[in-house]
């Protein structure tokens, strides 16, 4: 069941990034599965950045420390993924946007919910 929380976590947070691809100028996400991979990457760099700073520096956390890592985020998974472009504006840009969406959709990274459940049950 957790699998298939996961999956479809990625293709909310791919389609996510196809619209913010739509709306941002300086955002450029060239097919699905171009979003696909680099949802996955902006979890895995997510986790990263919390897992060395810890919950306060997280790119999911809200807030103007949170808006600045996430967009550092978005900004840095372009050079992992073929067919992700962004601007540092554009990384701003879709930072706010996407903040704005997680306000009615909450597309956390999966990675980040399964170590808290895992901190809960400790």
């Amino acid at each position: 069941m957790t699998f298939l929380r996961h999956v479809v976590r990625f293709i909310v947070a791919a389609i996510v990034l196809m619209f913010v691809g739509f709306l941002v100028p300086g955002f450029t996400v060239n097919s699905f599965w171009t979003a696909i991979m680099a949802a996955i990457v902006i979890a895995i760099i997510g986790w990263i950045v919390e897992a060395m700073f810890g919950d306060r520096i997280s790119p999911y956390n809200r807030g103007i420390v949170g808006f600045l890592v996430s967009a550092v985020v978005i900004y840095v998974t372009q050079f992992f993924v073929t067919g992700f472009r962004v601007t540092i504006l554009g990384a701003l840009l879709a930072s706010l946007v996407i903040g704005i969406i997680d306000l009615f959709i909450p597309i956390k990274s999966s990675f980040s919910d399964g170590d808290k459940q895992n901190k809960q049950q400790t």
